[in-house]
């Protein structure tokens, strides 16, 4: 696949409501896939959803491979320091498997060369991300969030899909990519 060919389109404020439809419909059937007996809740949660897309620096963009459109994303850039967050990364089921993600992530390096460090989530049983943020784009792991670490960034959890283990804990992943500055 030819990276070139992604574009990383805006959403208007006509579009919110269907994107955030397609993110859901997107995040939970990756859930039913892991967990047969998921329940009918919405991830994430149309509060978190709404939280990404009203923070500081909030960029939603559809993702277009040529003229399809095939996942949507959030990020969150801070102008300031440049340590930015992928926030929402979805590309839609049909379109798995066929180069789409990492196309898009190098676009969205492409698109701020200014990042310092790129930082996201993921939760643990999430096995196809892990392998997506570590060994296709680069990311470390830097942190796990469980039952027995105290949380200091109450966002990273609520912004987490929910776990549906017995366990009423939410365990997830954090990674950064620091990013080489060119000189």
């Amino acid at each position: 696949m030819n990276k070139t060919k992604i574009h990383l389109l805006p959403v208007s404020r006509d579009e919110l409501r269907t994107f955030k439809t397609e993110l859901q419909e997107t995040f939970t059937a990756a859930l039913v896939d892991q967990f047969s007996q998921f329940g009918s809740e919405l991830i994430p949660s149309d509060d978190d959803i709404n939280e990404s897309f009203n923070a500081h620096g909030a960029v939603i963009r559809h993702i277009f491979y040529g003229q399809e459109k095939v996942g949507g994303v959030v990020l969150k850039i801070n102008e300031d320091t440049q340590h930015n967050s992928l926030d929402l990364f979805f590309i839609y089921p049909k379109h798995h498997d066929k180069g789409f993600g990492l196309a898009t992530w190098k676009t969205i390096e492409a698109t701020y060369p200014g990042t310092k460090i790129w930082s996201t989530i993921t939760p643990y049983f999430e096995k196809r991300n892990i392998h997506f943020y570590v060994n296709k784009c680069g990311f470390q792991i830097v942190e796990f969030f469980n039952k027995n670490h105290l949380e200091k960034n109450e966002k990273a959890r609520s912004s987490a899909p929910h776990d549906t283990s017995d366990s009423s804990e939410e365990e997830f992943f954090k990674f950064e990519k620091v990013m080489v500055q060119k000189a």
